[in-house]
């Protein structure tokens, strides 16, 4: 495929005629997919798992949606992306639910190794970049983030030089996009990060899980020699939920930023010093942003608008002057700009971010993430349409297993994401901003919760047309997140 450069309309050389435009924050978090099923759940561990990502989701979007003053200036902006999103995965790293952080799995050796990345449709030098082998970084997602956040310096050499105690010699992260082991954590140090013995990632049930698994693997490797047709892995299994996957969370703040942070502790059981998809660019996460000729990808079709798009707020007043204005609006919180008249060609700004969980090296085979992206930018499709291609049922992850599907845990896995949609006129001016949350999964279940458009709160484990027993209550259930984040009501 010829990728050839894209004519820019002729506002993008005038930048002083190019209505600024602010977009209604989005936030959707996972928190790992794989053979998850009601059987092997069990009500306790279901609603166990529905509150921690209500309240996380709720948290994460309290802040996302809370200006914050500049001390340099008396005006107040809501976080970046970047913020939230890494602040959402602190949250999930820190909870002992989820295959990250606190509760990282353990490989063969009893080792926690840990993983994780961020990346930005645009605004960071360095757009994305992972960071792994970690043992000792207590929030591996906020290494990631400083390593972001130091890119431009790192790469034009000018940045502050670090403390340097001695081997391995690290005066900056320099270019790289991906760092390893000893260096990644001297990196941490110097950075003030906070640091934790290896004890801290202990947790009894991922210990349990890890042993039982060993244990099955040697009783199915005794069967097979003693000529029985066994096929069991310490690292999957079709009776018990084994994590594989990982944490994430998508996040899209005022500016039209999309940002992807994700963390993991790996596969269970896998080999000490295994790398997977989580740190990888294109693997387990992506994002981008781009410009097309028209509005390709409208919900707009001969007059009717497709239920499952809603136009985006353009922009969102501030707490300050929702009270000033709640008698003079209809809608006090969100004003969407009066559209210009269509004057000549319309130009599309589409931004993408994804995080992808699940048998990581299937998505490290697929370059899943990636793909989604480019399914979308270069087809001209929805990025619905292209997270389905990938990741739901019989696409591009399930087909990699071939004939192994089912048996091995290969391509097993999921994606959530958000696209962003900025449609202008010849005159630069907002004719439409949307926005549109993605989910979707090959699996028996994906751990995962969002806020709509709406300020409104879901959290989902399954399928809505799977039967769940009457005992696990609330999967779907529209929920207040300022309930579930502790605000005042």
């Amino acid at each position: 495929m010829e990728y050839k450069p894209q004519p820019q309309p002729s506002w993008a050389s005038s930048p002083s005629h190019v209505e600024r435009v602010r977009v209604q924050p989005r936030l959707i978090i996972h928190g790992g997919a794989g053979n998850i099923t009601p059987a092997s759940l069990g009500p306790e561990l279901y609603a166990a798992y529905r509150s921690s990502l209500l309240t996380i989701v709720s948290k994460a979007h309290t802040y996302l949606t809370t200006p914050q003053s500049n001390s340099a200036s008396t005006a107040s902006k809501l976080p970046s992306a970047l913020g939230a999103a890494t602040y959402a995965v602190t949250l999930l790293e820190n909870n002992p639910l989820f295959n990250a952080g606190h509760g990282a799995v353990f490989t063969r050796d009893g080792i926690n190794e840990l993983e994780a990345s961020v990346m930005v449709s645009r605004g960071q030098a360095k757009r994305g970049v992972g960071v792994t082998g970690l043992r000792h970084v207590r929030n591996p997602i906020l290494l990631a983030k400083k390593v972001l956040e130091h890119g431009r310096d790192d790469l034009l050499g000018r940045g502050k030089k670090l403390h340097d105690d001695g081997e391995p010699n690290v005066p900056s992260a320099q270019g790289h996009t991906l760092i390893h082991g000893p260096t990644a954590e001297k990196l941490a140090r110097q950075y003030g990060l906070e640091m934790v013995e290896p004890s801290y990632f202990f947790t009894q049930k991922r210990w349990d899980e890890h042993a039982r698994a060993l244990e099955r693997e040697k009783r199915g490797q005794e069967m097979l020699g003693a000529g029985a047709d066994a096929n069991v892995s310490a690292t999957w299994s079709k009776i018990e939920y084994l994590p594989q996957g990982t944490v994430g969370a998508v996040a899209l703040d005022e500016e039209g930023v999309i940002c992807v942070a994700t963390s993991t502790g790996g596969m269970t059981n896998k080999l000490t010093g295994r790398i997977g998809d989580t740190p990888v660019v294109g693997a387990g996460f992506w994002a981008e942003e781009w410009t097309e000729e028209g509005d390709p990808t409208s919900p707009h079709k001969n007059g009717l608008r497709n239920p499952l798009y809603s136009p985006g707020p353009a922009v969102v007043l501030s707490d300050a002057l929702k009270g000033l204005v709640a008698d003079c609006l209809p809608s006090p919180f969100l004003y969407t700009p009066t559209h210009h008249g269509l004057s000549g060609e319309l130009t599309t700004t589409r931004s993408i971010g994804v995080s992808g969980t699940g048998n990581g090296d299937s998505y490290l085979r697929t370059a899943a993430a990636r793909t989604v992206g480019a399914i979308a930018r270069y087809s001209v499709l929805p990025s619905a349409v292209a997270l389905t291609k990938v990741a739901g049922p019989s696409g591009e992850l399930q087909k990699s297993a071939e004939d192994r599907w089912g048996k091995t845990g290969e391509g097993e896995g999921g994606i959530i994401g958000l696209e962003s949609v900025i449609v202008r006129d010849a005159n630069g001016h907002v004719v439409e901003t949307r926005s549109e949350i993605l989910q979707d999964y090959n699996c028996g279940g994906m751990f995962r919760a969002w806020i709509d458009e709406e300020g409104v709160a879901y959290a989902r484990i399954f399928r809505r047309d799977q039967d769940i027993p009457s005992s696990y209550i609330g999967e779907g259930k529209p929920e207040d997140p300022r309930v579930w984040s502790g605000e005042k009501i």
